[in-house]
């Protein structure tokens, strides 16, 4: 199984008092599979988390591109990396 960075996602907006966040990520399951992280919230919170079970990683990496494609229409973009 490949190892690769969570995806991070922000929306801000300073005039509508907006600044979100959304991770996805792709990990092993405790027992078989894999499952697909997803945690969001207002930055500089925790936020909430959601975990999604699949039988393999190319069905969660299929999910996790369609939740980016979706959030992205919505005004999210990639985060840049320091």
């Amino acid at each position: 199984m490949s190892s690769q960075e969570p995806l991070l996602l922000t929306r801000t907006d300073p005039t509508r008092n907006m600044a979100r966040f959304y991770v996805l990520s792709v990990e092993p399951a405790l027992l078989a599979g894999v499952a697909l992280l997803r945690q969001w919230g207002r930055i500089g919170t925790r936020g909430r988390t959601r975990v999604e079970l699949f039988a393999n990683e190319a069905d969660a990496m299929e999910a996790l591109m369609r939740l980016a494609a979706a959030k992205t229409r919505r005004g999210y973009r990639a985060a840049h990396s320091s």
